[in-house]
């Protein structure tokens, strides 16, 4: 089965943002998050002479906004690229499978094929082996009845 390219390409942007997305639902992605989220407000809140983001911390909300709005196309791009890898090997094994089966079938239908030929075989040999009986029989009927013609005479 020849092979389908990927929607996206095997090109190196899809293999990062993909390698992005996966990045994003890991316990070290998270833990960095909320590590950055505490310092950010930490610092905002404690910080007199230098608050880049006074509370409310809208800036801190438009940098989650932000990278929500890249992080939701980036995980959709992987899930179809993985979605399209399944699709491939579904469709290799499914055409291990058909092969499989043909294989299984013409090893069938040769059992069947030297099955009958045995069975002919057997029945030839049975044939056989029923005149050679009666040949025997004649023989060994025709040798007393020359042994007692000559006994005769």
């Amino acid at each position: 089965m020849p092979h389908v390219p990927s929607t996206f390409g095997e090109d190196a942007f899809g293999r990062r943002a993909e390698a992005a997305a996966r990045f994003f639902g890991t316990p070290a992605y998270i833990a960095g998050q909320t590590l950055v989220v505490i310092a950010w407000i930490v610092l905002n809140a404690l910080a007199i002479g230098f608050r880049w983001d006074p509370y409310p911390f809208i800036l801190l909300n438009l940098a989650f906004s932000t990278q929500a709005a890249y992080a939701a196309p980036l995980i959709l791009l992987a899930q179809t690229r993985q979605s399209e890898r399944d699709k491939d090997a579904l469709d290799h094994l499914e055409a291990h499978r058909e092969e499989i089966m043909r294989h299984m079938q013409e090893r069938e239908a040769a059992i069947k094929r030297e099955t009958g030929a045995l069975k002919e075989l057997i029945q030839a040999n049975t044939a056989l082996t029923q005149e050679d009986k009666a040949l025997t029989e004649r023989v060994e009927a025709l040798t007393r009845e020359i042994h007692a013609r000559l006994a005769a005479t």
